[in-house]
């Protein structure tokens, strides 16, 4: 039962990734990550698949091969998750949820900026054609 829910994730992750593709305000890279999770939870075969797509060669390999995003990239991804955040910061009531979602973000900033490499999207693309 639980494979049938994981592989359902990875699908609907991979369209708001596709969606992101197309749309500015949605980042393509988190919702791209979290299908590549949820199908090699749930489906060997949907996983190797997702791994074989355009989508995932041109938003998501160099990033699981080298750790590294682009400026833009890790900019779209701290806005919108920062975004989601503040919204359940505001609505929670309590004070240690409160504190743990500051916590969690602050961890986030910290994991983005200093264990996530920075590179041009020119590094990218002469990496990936190495």
């Amino acid at each position: 039962m639980m494979k049938y829910l994981y592989v359902t994730l990875g699908f609907l992750f991979l369209g708001l990734g596709a969606v992101g593709v197309f749309l500015p305000v949605l980042p393509t890279t988190p919702f791209l990550l979290l299908a590549s999770f949820f199908f090699s939870k749930g489906s060997n075969r949907f996983h190797r698949w997702f791994c074989d797509t355009k989508l995932y060669k041109e938003h998501l390999e160099e990033f699981i091969n080298s750790r590294s995003m682009t400026l833009r990239a890790k900019i779209g991804i701290l806005i919108l998750a920062t975004s989601m955040m503040t919204v359940s910061f505001i609505v929670m009531q309590n004070w240690i949820g409160r504190g743990c979602i500051l916590l969690l973000i602050s961890f986030m900033y910290y994991y983005f900026i200093f264990r996530i490499k920075t590179v041009e999207k020119s590094e990218t693309i002469a990496s990936a054609e190495e």
